[in-house]
Order: structure tokens, then sequence, then C-alpha cells
């Protein structure tokens, strides 16, 4: 585009200067060998042109002679690395849809046509074909052949690592994800896959120092940073709280910045100010948490903030839970359970069943059989609630890649990812199906609990013998005696007495407890039956 500019201006121009001449007129006159030669002005100006295109077309002639047979070489060797092209690119292809004779065919096509050293694709092409193959060593070979060139390091890395995946040699493949994100800091597989190794060997501060600073890269690139950086610094936090309460507290502070809804990182900052005797701020944090989340971990640890609280404590506390987020399921469920601690079986019964209406689920009806067994010790309507249980969705837990885990972890123990637990309802491989139209299940089960069981006592025949003193008259001149002869009276009388049914004797055997914990405010023995208290599904 610029040439053909230059070019026009240049005809612009000359157009222009002849047009000057042409506007004044005028006669040139060369005396040259005594010879005297007249003309216009026009006439010797277009002399002049034509000499210099003339001369520069010789010159142009003289030199596509003179270069000719290096033009003729240049254009069959590009007309040759052309079709090498070609076949690299069908090879190329032909690996990658796995077809191992096409891809080993174009590369014998493109060894007679390039050279390894001018193209260093041809070595991945041959180790593409190997792998297809099943030539597993020499496409290895390859590989660290890739590693050793600066042009092909990173993707002769890449490819030693996979294969040390595939053959799960796990510090080989770490090798060569830390020497790539060493190399070459910008390639995503290699930061991520170092960074797990990192966080998976419990090396936080190496894992943070890898993830550097995130000012680069898009808007999605710093929402992954932070969310990363959030959770190795409450992984770090989680390993410091033993030791290093205040360590603790400030990295889990820094996380919160991060993302004040990370519910991992407000507990563990809670904690570390309990374990610094800081109630009013454990208890600012955690309120905030459950304002914005409402999570279970939340509430326990709010409701349990000090051991030695009483269950009345405990009971005031979860009602100010109750009060920060009405009408939550989990909200009520915490009453429920507290009440229950302080043997409030009205509160307890109506709060948890209030949780199932808005909450159907396994750990609500585990409850109200508790609240049951404590209350009446009636087997029917614990029997009841046990069925229900059965068939309600379970409990959200701390889920990843197929497992649960009774508290959050930065890394699964299954993939070694990072960031891969979250607070989910879990999927079981035997889950009992789930019924539509939940709420109106609940109501039906609370419509259609059983009775309690009443029993009449066999009719008793009571006998009273009354024993009555017969006296005799006193006569005047002998000393007054007196004669008791015992006279036995019969009544009967029928009494029907209702009694509170008792539960009939239950093997003594032992079973997990999955109820209320231990607490001095609850009366020793106040839940248990048969040697257990509380129940649980197996």
């Amino acid at each position: 585009m610029i040439r053909i500019l230059v070019f026009a201006l240049f005809v612009l121009a000359l157009a222009a200067g002849f047009a000057w001449l042409a506007d004044r007129p005028g006669e040139l006159s060369i005396i040259w060998q005594g010879q005297r030669a007249d003309m216009s002005l026009m006439v010797a100006a277009t002399l002049v042109v034509s000499l210099i295109a003339a001369v520069m077309f010789c010159w142009w002639l003289v030199r596509v002679v003179w270069t000719s047979p290096h033009s003729i070489q240049r254009y069959f060797r590009a007309r040759k690395r052309d079709r090498g092209y070609q076949a690299l690119s069908t090879g190329l292809i032909a690996a990658g849809a796995g077809d191992a004779a096409g891809a080993r065919k174009m590369l014998s096509r493109t060894r007679g046509l390039l050279s390894a050293d001018q193209e260093p694709l041809i070595h991945l092409l041959e180790a593409q074909a190997a792998m297809i193959e099943g030539r597993y060593d020499d496409a290895r070979k390859k590989f660290e052949l890739m590693a050793d060139d600066p042009e092909t390091r990173e993707l002769g890395l890449r490819g030693l690592y996979l294969e040390a995946r595939r053959l799960g040699a796990n510090e080989a493949a770490r090798q060569y994800a830390e020497r790539a994100a060493e190399k070459a800091p910008q390639l995503p597989w290699a930061t991520e896959a170092a960074l797990e190794y990192r966080s998976e060997a419990g090396d936080w501060d190496e894992a943070l120092k890898l993830l550097g600073d995130g000012r680069s890269g898009s808007a999605e690139d710093k929402k992954t940073f932070t969310r990363r950086k959030a959770v190795l610094l409450t992984a770090r936090a989680a390993d410091k709280l033993d030791a290093d309460p205040k360590g603790a507290r400030e990295d889990a502070h820094q996380a919160l910045k991060l993302d004040e809804t990370f519910v991992p990182a407000g507990l563990i900052e809670a904690k570390a100010y309990l374990r610094e005797d800081n109630l009013r701020k454990a208890a600012s944090i955690l309120e905030k948490l459950w304002k914005a989340t409402a999570h279970a971990d939340v509430a326990k640890l709010y409701v349990r903030a000090r051991s030695g609280d009483s269950a009345t404590d405990r009971l005031k506390r979860a009602e100010k839970l109750e009060a920060l987020r009405p009408n939550n399921a989990e909200a009520l469920y915490v009453v429920a359970e507290a009440a229950l601690e302080t043997r409030n079986f009205a509160l307890a019964r109506a709060k948890a069943e209030a949780s199932a209406r808005l909450s159907p689920r396994e750990s609500a009806f585990l409850l109200l059989a508790d609240i049951e067994d404590a209350e009446t010790g009636d087997q029917g309507r614990i029997r009841h609630w046990m069925n229900q249980a059965l068939k309600a969705p379970r409990d959200p837990a701390w889920t990843a890649d197929g497992i649960t885990s009774p508290e959050w972890r930065a890394v699964s123990p299954v993939t070694g990812r990072l960031d891969a637990f979250e607070w989910k309802t879990p999927v079981s491989e035997l889950q009992a199906p789930v019924e539509d139209g939940a709420a109106n299940s609940v109501e039906e089960a609370i419509r259609t609990l059983p009775p309690l069981a009443i029993e009449t006592k066999p009719v008793a025949v009571v006998e009273n013998v009354v024993t009555v003193a017969k006296v005799e008259p006193e006569k005047p001149a002998v000393a007054a005696e007196t004669a008791v002869e015992p006279v036995a009276v019969k009544s009967t009388k029928t009494e029907a007495v209702p009694e509170k049914a008792k539960p009939a004797p239950v093997e003594q055997e032992e079973r997990p407890f999955y109820g209320l914990p231990d607490d001095p405010g609850v009366k020793e023995g106040a839940l248990k039956r048969d040697g257990t208290s509380g129940f649980r599904l197996f």
C-alpha cells in the first residue's frame, strides 16, 4: 500500500513538472563537438526523463540476469519448504486424530523435505507418532530433546509432565512442573500444577510466593488469583492455629479481606480470638459471617463459643442467631437443639418442626426423634421420625471429588486439586428417593404422627379389713372391763388406673451417639435409653 502511494505521488510530481514547463515555453541550444542542437525546453525535459528510464531498465535487466541462478534456487527451495510444511501439518492433524499410519507416512515425507534443525516441530510429530504406536520410551526421549532446546523447552516439559502423570510418577511430574513454572511463569498449566503440588505438601509459603501478586491479567484471572490467595492464607492460618494463634488470626483476617463470605477464614479468625479469650471480637466476626451466609459451622461455633456456658446460656445465644436471620431453617434447628438441652421440649419441638418445614433434611427429623425419645420415649413415634429421616435429603457437608469431610480442607485428598471442597449436599451411591412436595410431606408427617401409647392396668380387687372394737356396758359393783373382739369386714371395689406406656425391653447393645453432646446442664441419663442416647442412621 505504501509503495502504491509513493508511485502515485511520483507520477503526480512528474505531471506537475511537465505542466509547469508547458506554461513557460523556451528554447534550448546545445553545442557539442562543433555541432549545435536547438530544441524546445519541453523536448529537452522529455529526453532527460527518457534517458533516466532507459538507464534504470538496463540496470534492472542486468541485475535479473546476474541473480537469476540464485532466484531460481530460492524458488525451488521455497517450493520444497512449502511442501514440507504441508506434510508436517497433515501429519500433526493425523496424530491428533489417532491415525498412526498417516502420521508415520507424513513424518517420512517431512523428513525428506525439511530438516529437524530447520523446523523443531518435527520432534513433536515424531513424539506424537511414537505415543500413538505405544512406544512411550521413544516419545519420552523426543520430549527430552525438545526440553533441551530453548525454542521448544516449554513444549518438551509439558510432554514430560503429562507422561510422568500417566505413569503415576508424581515426584517427576512435580519437578517438571516446577522447572516449567520457573522458566515460563506465564504458563497456566505449569503454575497450577506447581501450586497444587506445593499445596499438597503443605508448603503454603512457597505456594503463596509462586502465586505472585496477580497484578497482570484479565478481570477473570484477577478473580481467580484473589480466590486462590484467600484459600492459601486460610490453609496457612489453619496450620498455625494451635501453635501461633496471633499469626493464624492475621492470615485469616487477610483472607477475609479478599473474600468477606469465606466461611473457613472467618471460623479460624474467630477461633484464634477465642484462644486469646476475646469473646467479643469472635462473636462480632461470627455474627457478621452468619448474616452473610447462615452457615451451620458458624452457628455451632457461636453457640458453643465458651465451654463453661450452661444450656440456658447456649439457648440464649441460639435465639440471638435466630433474631439475626429470622425464618431461617438453620437458625431454627440451632434453637431447637439448644432448647432440647434445656429440657424445654415444647420449644424444641416447635422449632424443629418449623426447620423441617423450611428445609426437610435428615438432621431435622433425627432431632425430632431425639426430642421424642427424651420427652415421651414412645417407640412408635420415634420410629416414625426415623422413617422420615431415611427418606429425607442428606445434610450439606464439605464435599470434594465424591468424599465428605467434617471440616474444610484446602486440597482434595483424592486428586490434590486446590480449593476443591464445597459446602453442598453430598450424593451417595444408595440414596433414598426424595419425594416431591417436601413441604407437604413434612406437614403430612406431622399430621400422621402416632398418638402416645396408653396402657390400662388390670382390674385390682382391694380387700380392706376393718377392726371394730366391741365394748360392753359397765357393771356397777364390778371393776370395768373392756372386751375387745376383732370383727372382720370385707369391702371390695374395682379401680382402673391409667399408666404411661412403658417401652418393651430392648437388648443392651452399643450404638454410636448422634444426639446432643455431653453437657453438665443436662441431668445424667436424661436422654439415655437402654444404654444409648440419641439416634443415628446406619
